[in-house]
């Protein structure tokens, strides 16, 4: 009798090379983390995190969860527009779950294609994984915006943020990969073939679940909300180990430093997000031991608040062991 597949299981088209890339991020992980204890002082960063204020931490914690709740409706609302109608539960479920393995897991995109690959049976796989991919991208292209916008105000308001010219050049090549990207999607559609249709039809699924009148003010007012929790809960974080930061250091050195673990090289972001704390924090006249105890912090904060996802794979994997054991016997 041929076995049903698992809705929970994420397919991977070549095991060994996925082995392979998994202990490759691993060995970057711990090798960035090793570096930046070596290079900066250890010590230091530990003792800032023994002497943590907990309500700041709890505040954060608080911050995360709200991130991921107004994640799930933000993938909701998406996933409605193109003919996948989503129970609200069912969102926030699948949302934790994926956080959590895209957090726990080498890959960093593993828990988002698991949360297409369930919800295929609805509208089929094109639908749930454009669902998928634009509600990600709406977040990403949120955090670029506000970076952009703060990057912009610090450096033409008198008396603001001074900026060194190495990050303005940083923001300026970000902006110009924006934009590149944009015009490679634009290129991509004036091609024939399946690869012009897809970029038609990505265009086409964007316009429907994000553009799309009365659809464009949801979607940007989740997107604002998702952003502040998460700028908010790392600004908690720095306030917890000891840094204070102003409003448009939030909005500028704190969207920098959540684009850094957009980089698929480690696990969770790990390395990466510290590394680029210890580059940024001393622009704030600030050690880089204090950012990087702040994104430790933070790094653990955001890992806490996806645990209800392991509550969710367990919970499905019981009846599914249930119903098994007795035709086993």
């Amino acid at each position: 009798m041929s076995q049903r597949p698992d809705p929970d299981r994420v397919p991977d088209p070549a095991p060994p090379r996925r082995h392979v890339w998994a202990a490759l991020r691993i060995c970057v992980t711990l090798v960035l983390l090793g570096l930046l204890w070596h290079l900066t002082d250890g010590p230091q960063v530990l003792a800032l995190l023994a002497q943590v204020e907990w309500p700041w931490l709890l505040a954060a914690l608080a911050m995360a969860h709200g991130q991921v709740l107004l994640s799930a409706l933000r993938w909701r609302l998406t996933a409605a527009q193109l003919d996948q109608p989503l129970r609200k539960a069912d969102a926030i479920g699948e949302y934790y779950l994926s956080q959590f393995i895209n957090l726990a897991v080498p890959g960093g995109v593993l828990g988002d294609a698991g949360r297409a690959l369930r919800q295929r049976h609805q509208a089929g796989m094109l639908r749930a994984a454009q669902a998928v991919v634009l509600e990600r991208l709406v977040g990403q292209m949120t955090l670029f915006a506000v970076m952009f916008c703060g990057v912009i105000g610090a450096v033409i308001v008198p008396g603001g943020l001074y900026l060194p010219g190495w990050v303005n050049d940083l923001v300026g090549c970000l902006a110009l990969c924006v934009i590149a990207l944009a015009g490679l999607g634009a290129g991509l559609m004036q091609l024939r073939g399946p690869v012009a249709r897809a970029a038609a039809g990505f265009l086409a699924a964007l316009r429907r679940a994000v553009l799309a009148r009365g659809v464009w003010p949801r979607q940007m007012g989740l997107s604002i909300a998702i952003l502040a929790c998460n700028l908010g809960s790392f600004a908690f974080c720095a306030a917890a180990t000891g840094s204070d930061l102003g409003f448009v250091a939030a909005v500028t050195i704190l969207p920098l430093i959540l684009t850094a673990m957009m980089i698929p090289l480690s696990v969770g972001g790990w390395g990466l997000r510290e590394g680029a704390a210890a580059a940024l924090w001393p622009v704030l006249a600030a050690p880089a031991e204090a950012g990087i105890a702040a994104s430790i912090a933070f790094g653990l904060v955001i890992l806490v608040a996806s645990l209800p996802g392991v509550w969710v794979l367990l919970s499905r994997r019981r009846p599914r062991a249930a119903q098994q054991g007795p035709k086993a016997r």
